[in-house]
């Protein structure tokens, strides 16, 4: 692997649990076992390394879309994914945290753009839904900001990918039934 190319990788996967106020020049030379001076040689600065990454997470969306996209069911396809993209989930789950800063939220803009709404379809086929585009897309909406919120590097798993998507089904059919018993 190239220098480079593990600096990013390695920065990826630290920002992802740590945020960004975890990316430091000296731990990250001791990760990558690498002089820091060699971070300086590939990168300007620290903006510039995040400008970087945040480059690498859109390529890593385009990938997971694809992946998305390519989904026959939630149960165990979308799972497997969303297993496999770890990282890249728990990244998008930081930038989600500091989108506060407008660089951040111009990024979750874009990652989210790319990402598509193929989960939302994915999902909105596996409860079996009666909910007009726009409230499956609120509900959705909702449901992403609390998945989000909620994972971390220890519970994302496949066990509870599971049971998450099983309370968010039962949850919906309440919500469901709630709207049909006022119409």
């Amino acid at each position: 692997m190239k220098k480079q190319s593990l600096w990013i990788t390695t920065g990826y996967k630290i920002c992802s649990v740590y945020g960004f106020s975890g990316l430091k020049v000296e731990q990250l030379a001791r990760t990558v076992g690498i002089n820091k001076s060699s971070f300086y040689h590939y990168f300007a600065d620290l903006e510039c390394f995040i400008a970087d990454l945040l480059d690498y997470h859109f390529e890593r969306c385009r990938v997971l879309a694809k992946k998305e996209k390519e989904c026959i069911q939630l149960h165990p396809d979308l799972i497997n994914i969303l297993i496999e993209h770890k990282t890249d989930l728990l990244f998008h789950r930081q930038l989600r945290i500091n989108r506060k800063n407008i660089r951040i939220k111009e990024a979750l803009e874009k990652s989210n753009y790319i990402l598509g709404n193929y989960a939302v379809m994915l999902w909105a086929k596996d409860i079996n839904h009666n909910l007009s585009q726009t409230q499956l897309e609120g509900v959705f909406k909702i449901a992403t900001d609390d998945f989000y919120m909620r994972i971390n590097e220890e519970n994302l798993n496949r066990e509870y990918l599971i049971n998450y998507f099983n309370d968010l089904g039962q949850v919906t059919k309440q919500i469901v039934g709630q709207l049909h018993a006022t119409d």
